[in-house]
């Protein structure tokens, strides 16, 4: 995703990177071309030029399809930005509870927070196509690296392990049954969050509207030079640019938000998301454990009493 200060025209109007400029392009000429041809035979060998009203109206029901179009895409971008808020959050709640109760036994904590920042980076992954699980990996045992990912689904896999180590800890007696299951509930609700992002991802806008919405694109630009021969002449090649720029950009955007989770210009920054909460947890580990503070020396601590009972 580009980072820009949408109160400031200058600083953004001529930017060709993340614009749909370079993808539309060759769209425009195409249809320039298109119409310099017309133009041609219109001026120098018989009139070609028909009546705008028919294609106005078309004009108009071809922009309303590009708004819905536009705004169904853009549905499916907001949606996939509060699933991946929705991440950020339970990772964040998983990593504070699991901080303060396991506190005492190092290595299942350790497992816990630095499997959940793996099973982060592992989901931006899966929802790309591949098979990776980020940075963390250096901090995780080789073996079991290797295990997950040759899963069949390693954002799954990672979950799977997560609840292992819990169970493990309510078997050794640091966790109650309660708070087992609530520290799982977490867990569950990051594979529900998952499951959000592959239905966006896996469900694209209906076949039949794509197409029909293209066909549809396509005739309106073969003719519209013939509805634009007789008020303009060879000006009519600037319409068609303007026009062409402003329909093929909208439909190049739809296109490119409606999967927001690769690695396009106006896609979800998913690798600064995924670096946000490796940070938050990570720092988890670099708290003092509950038992380093029981081991302070009671001067350093707040003494809490109640008022005495007035005379």
């Amino acid at each position: 995703m580009i980072d820009y200060d949408a109160h400031k025209w200058t600083h953004h109007l001529f930017d060709i990177k993340g614009s749909m400029v370079r993808e539309i392009l060759g769209r425009i000429l195409l249809c320039v071309g298109w119409a310099a041809g017309v133009v041609a035979v219109h001026v120098y060998v018989r009139p070609l030029d028909i009546p705008a009203t028919v294609h106005g109206l078309v004009g108009v029901a071809l922009g309303l399809l590009l708004v819905f179009r536009t705004n169904a895409s853009y549905d499916r971008f907001w949606e996939g930005r509060k699933q991946w808020g929705a991440i950020v959050n339970e990772s964040r709640n998983l990593a504070r509870a699991a901080s303060i109760h396991l506190s005492r036994e190092p290595a299942l904590l350790s497992g816990v927070v630095r499997w959940n920042v793996a099973w982060v980076y592992a989901t931006m992954h899966h929802l790309r196509g591949q098979r990776e699980i980020g940075p963390s990996a250096s901090a995780l045992p080789a073996g079991e690296v290797e295990e997950v990912l040759a899963a069949q689904h390693v954002p799954l896999e990672i979950a799977t392990r997560i609840s292992a180590l819990l169970v493990e800890a309510r078997r050794r007696g640091i966790l109650s049954d309660y708070l087992q299951v609530s520290l799982d509930h977490n867990v569950q609700l990051l594979v529900d969050y998952l499951g959000a992002c592959e239905r966006i991802r896996r469900t694209p806008l209906p076949f039949a509207y794509v197409v029909h919405l293209r066909r549809a694109l396509i005739l309106y630009f073969l003719t519209l030079p013939f509805a634009l021969l007789a008020p303009f002449g060879w000006l009519s090649l600037l319409g068609v640019l303007l026009v062409a720029f402003v329909f093929f950009g909208i439909e190049e955007i739809g296109v490119e938000i409606e999967d927001p989770f690769g690695q396009d210009d106006n896609d979800l920054p998913l690798e600064q998301i995924c670096g946000t909460i490796e940070g938050n947890l990570l720092a988890l580990l670099e708290r003092p454990r509950v038992a380093e503070v029981e081991e302070a020396d009671s001067s350093s601590l707040v003494e809490l009493s109640l008022p005495r009972a007035r005379e």
